[in-house]
């Protein structure tokens, strides 16, 4: 198995350097939105997770369950998607693009986190599954990359 901290040394380093891009090419509004409003919502879409017994992380520091790089790794994962969307369009289509780059970048290593220990999905609900990772993951990666981007809409 992999190192978990090497692993949330990574997923934080990704965050931070986003972070700082924002904070160099964005007005101080947006990043503030986009950061800010993209780890409070990660958080609370994690922590309702927990809650319902779908998901366990096994990688600390947390808080409730949540584990605090996971919001480090959302935001910047979210921020390097929509950067790539805002290349090819903008405004509220940006947002769309974003969060289907974001959800199949989830769908194509997610498995990766379970295999490797970091998290296990505990839920017993009905559905596909795609090497071990459920249907839910997916959806609840597009609705909140869709939100966490267009915080940052109204502010670029």
């Amino acid at each position: 198995m992999p190192s978990s901290r090497a692993f949330a040394g990574t997923t934080v380093v990704l965050g931070l350097i986003s972070l700082s891009h924002a904070a160099l090419t964005w007005p101080a509004t947006a990043t503030v939105a986009f950061f800010g409003g993209g780890a409070a919502v990660a958080f609370l879409a994690e922590a309702v997770v927990i809650g319902l017994d779908w998901l366990e992380h096994h990688v600390g520091p947390k808080v409730i369950g949540v584990p605090l790089y996971v919001l480090f790794g959302w935001t910047g994962l979210v921020y390097v998607s929509f950067r790539l969307s805002l290349l090819v369009t903008d405004g509220w289509l940006a947002v769309g693009v974003t969060a289907l780059l974001a959800t199949a970048y989830d769908a194509l290593t997610d498995f990766r986190g379970v295999a490797d220990g970091h998290w296990t999905y505990t839920d017993g609900l009905p559905g596909p599954r795609s090497r071990g990772v459920p249907w839910w993951n997916f959806a609840g990666w597009f609705v909140i990359s869709g939100i966490t981007a267009a915080l940052a809409v109204p502010y670029l």
